[in-house]
Parts: structure tokens; C-alpha cells; sequence
């Protein structure tokens, strides 16, 4: 006669006692909110910020409605909006953090814009340098030039009606550069450009105004800001030595 234990001692069978913790699905109920930073004047809206990055991201613009999407959609929803391919989406969620940090590409610090276009001109301000002390033919004693951002005149907005004896006057012929306050320089300083012979503003996507000395226009275009991507060499690091191998078989086998 077979023994046959109880249903009793089974249901009374102790059950080791665990306390168990679900942390990853909690971690992003304490996240910090995200700071949608203000837009600027030459950074308004959603299609200026995507033309100002490049690799043809204003193509979707349509999918971002407004400024404070561009700056809370997830790469999720970004993906279920259709921005891609991926490698598009992390750049611009890159750029996007730059943004929000206060990192901007030439022209994030303007003032003055005024139809996507902004007036550069240069200037002279009071130094107090002492390699500034003695004058030269370009500029006075104990001053400095520098690139600030003016508003906008009738003369710069009408550049390409310039006449031809205009835009032929020698160099010699304009009048000196205005002269600011030190602390009026400092608040219209532009970064990114510099000033080249003498007169001339250099610096990404600056135009030079027609018959103008010391004045050029900086406008918003497709890449201004953007971070070029690089280019495979023989294959990229991983085929590199395959491809050079073969190369090198391949030009032993012409010179025979």
C-alpha cells in the first residue's frame, strides 16, 4: 500500500519571502524638465533652426509643429514622424542639445535681423591695450577695430543696385570707420568673423556690401551651421588594410 502525502503539508510549505524593485521602469518619472530655450533673432523659428544645421533637414520641418516640439520630441516620435534616417535624427538631436546649452554656429549671437539677414560692419572702439597705444594708417591711437552687428540701413538693403563707379572707388577714398563706445562694442560684438586687410569682414556665408567699405551681410542659408560629415579612405578602418593589400597585388601584377 502506497503512501500518499497530504494536499495539507504542500499548501503549508514555506515561500521564501522576496522584496523586489523595479527601478528601470521608474528612472525617468524623476527626470529633470528640459529648458526649451527662447528663440533668437536670428534663430525664430522651427525652419530656420533645421536649414541653419544642413544635410537637408528643412525637408522636414512640416513634421516638427512648433518650437517647443523642436525641442521635447523624443528620437521615437521623431522616427514615427518620419525624420530619418537615423544617422539624420542623431545629428539633429546633437544639435538640438548644443542649442539648448547656448552653443551656436556665426550669427547665433546677432541682435539686428531683420528678414533672415543681419548687417556687419566694422568699427572703432577705445582700447586699452598697449599695442594699441600708437596708430597706423588704419586706425587711431589708443583704439581697435572690431565686427558688431548694426541695424540695418537703406544702403546695405539695396547693395546689389550699387552703381559700377561704386563698386570700383578705390580703397583709399572711404571715409574712416565709425567710432563706438567700449561698452556699446562689447554688447554688438560678432563672433566667428574677423576683419581682413584692414577693412574687409571675413567669416562663413559673409557677403561684402557693394561699393561699402567695412560693411558686408551675413543671411541665414541652407548649412551655415553645419558639421560636415567625413569621407571613408580606402574603404574605412575596417577594409582599409583589405583594400590596400589588394592594391598593392594589383600594381605588382601591371608592372610585370
Amino acid at each position: 500500500m502506497s503512501f500518499k502525502r497530504p494536499l495539507t503539508s504542500l499548501i503549508n510549505l514555506p515561500v521564501p519571502l522576496r522584496s523586489t524593485t523595479h527601478t528601470r521602469s521608474l528612472h525617468r518619472l524623476n527626470a529633470p524638465t528640459q529648458r526649451i530655450p527662447t528663440p533668437t533673432p536670428f534663430v525664430p523659428d522651427v525652419p530656420t533652426f533645421l536649414t541653419l544645421i544642413g544635410r537637408n533637414l528643412q525637408t522636414h520641418a512640416a513634421k516638427i509643429p512648433s518650437w517647443e516640439a523642436l525641442f521635447t520630441l523624443t528620437s521615437q516620435q521623431l522616427r514615427e514622424s518620419g525624420v530619418g534616417p537615423p544617422r539624420a535624427r542623431r545629428y539633429f538631436l546633437w544639435w538640438r542639445e548644443r542649442f539648448r546649452k547656448g552653443v551656436v554656429g556665426i550669427g547665433g549671437d546677432l541682435r539686428h535681423v531683420k528678414d533672415g539677414k543681419a548687417e556687419l560692419r566694422v568699427v572703432e572702439t577705445e582700447s586699452g591695450r598697449s599695442v594699441d597705444r600708437v596708430g597706423t594708417l588704419t586706425r587711431g591711437p589708443g583704439m581697435r577695430k572690431v565686427v558688431v552687428n548694426m541695424p540695418p540701413t537703406p544702403s546695405s538693403s539695396s547693395s546689389e543696385t550699387a552703381s559700377k563707379a561704386d563698386t570700383e572707388a578705390p580703397a583709399n577714398t572711404a571715409s574712416p570707420p565709425p567710432q563706438l563706445s567700449s561698452k556699446e562694442a562689447e554688447r554688438t560684438a560678432v563672433s566667428g568673423v574677423k576683419i581682413i586687410h584692414g577693412s574687409a569682414i571675413g567669416g562663413r556665408g559673409v557677403q561684402a556690401v557693394k561699393g561699402q567699405q567695412g560693411v558686408a551681410v551675413l543671411k541665414v542659408q541652407e548649412g551655415l551651421w553645419e558639421q560636415k560629415r567625413g569621407h571613408k579612405v580606402d574603404g574605412g578602418e575596417r577594409r582599409k588594410e583589405m583594400v590596400r593589400a589588394k592594391r598593392r597585388v594589383q600594381e605588382r601584377k601591371m608592372a610585370r
